[in-house]
């Protein structure tokens, strides 16, 4: 499975994104898409995840309210909405894919897109 991210940029405090993940490749064997970020100096954190086929979603504390993610298998994307972005939540996001067991911790993904910068100005 090959991940391809897209969507990042520069926007003021309180503005949106939207993040898009585009998966090729077999995704029919992938049950969770998720998004982490990683900032300067700090480890990569989970943000949100999907079932990818199903309704469950997932959300870390410091985005659940503000972000939504959502899937379109269809396209076989998977999104991010950001809404009232802060400017802690600059970071380089990626998507990952296919779980092993516990979706919250990056070392149990085995597919991973490259990064797309979200910086939020002050």
């Amino acid at each position: 499975v090959q991940l391809q991210a897209s969507g990042g940029g520069l926007v003021q405090t309180g503005g949106s994104l939207r993040l898009s993940c585009t998966a090729s490749g077999q995704t029919t064997s992938v049950n969770h898409f998720s998004w982490f970020r990683q900032a300067p100096g700090k480890e990569r954190a989970f943000v949100a995840a999907v079932r990818w086929r199903g309704s469950p979603t997932y959300y870390a504390d410091s985005v659940r309210g503000r972000f939504t993610i959502s899937r379109d298998n269809a396209k076989d994307t998977v999104y991010l909405r950001m809404n009232n972005l802060q400017p802690e939540d600059t970071a380089t996001y990626y998507c990952a894919a296919d779980s092993k067991s516990d979706i919250y911790s990056r070392y149990e993904y085995n597919y991973w897109g490259q990064g797309t910068q979200v910086t939020v100005s002050s």
